[in-house]
C-alpha cells in the first residue's frame, strides 16, 4: 500500500464537508468510519428503499458507495480549493449484498497531476461477519 501525504493539512475537513452535503450521500446515509491520505471508509445502513426484497441492496447503491468511497480517498490529495469529477468507474459484484451496514473502503492506488485512480471494496457486516460484495476502480479527473 501506497503512503501518501496530502497537499491540503485541512483534508479531512474538506472531505466531510463536501462528500456529506451531497444530497444522495444525505439520502443514503452514509458516514465516515476512517479518513486518511489517500484512503476513506464509509459506512451505509441497510434501508428498505435500497433493496429489491427488503434484504439484498441492489446494485445501483452499492456501486454509489464504490464511487463515494473511491472519490473520497482521490479528494484526500488535492490542495485545498481543487474539485474532482468521476469520469469512469466499475463494479464487479462478488456475493449478495445482505447486512445489516455495509462498509466502502476506498484506497488511491496512482495520483498523477490530472487523474487519481483509487481501488474501492465494499463489505457487507451482518451475521455472516465481513464479506466482501463488490469490488471495483474509481478514476478522478482533477477540475479547477
Amino acid at each position: 500500500m501506497a503512503t501518501f501525504i496530502s497537499p491540503n493539512p485541512a483534508y479531512e475537513k474538506a472531505v466531510r464537508q463536501l462528500l456529506l452535503s451531497m444530497p444522495y450521500v444525505q439520502w443514503l446515509g452514509l458516514s465516515f468510519e476512517k479518513i486518511a491520505p489517500g484512503l476513506v471508509e464509509f459506512v451505509m445502513p441497510i434501508r428498505p428503499e435500497i433493496t429489491f426484497d427488503g434484504k439484498a441492496v441492489q446494485a445501483g447503491p452499492i456501486g454509489a458507495l464504490l464511487d463515494f468511497s473511491g472519490g473520497a480517498a482521490a479528494f484526500t490529495l488535492v490542495p485545498a480549493g481543487v474539485m474532482l469529477a468521476t469520469i469512469d468507474f466499475s463494479v464487479k459484484l462478488l456475493a449478495p449484498a445482505i447486512g445489516d451496514r455495509f462498509v466502502g473502503r476506498g484506497q488511491v492506488i496512482s495520483a498523477g497531476k490530472s487523474l487519481i485512480v483509487a481501488r474501492a471494496d465494499a463489505f457487507a457486516l451482518g451475521e455472516r461477519g465481513e464479506v466482501q460484495i463488490a469490488t471495483g476502480l474509481v478514476t478522478m479527473r482533477v477540475v479547477t
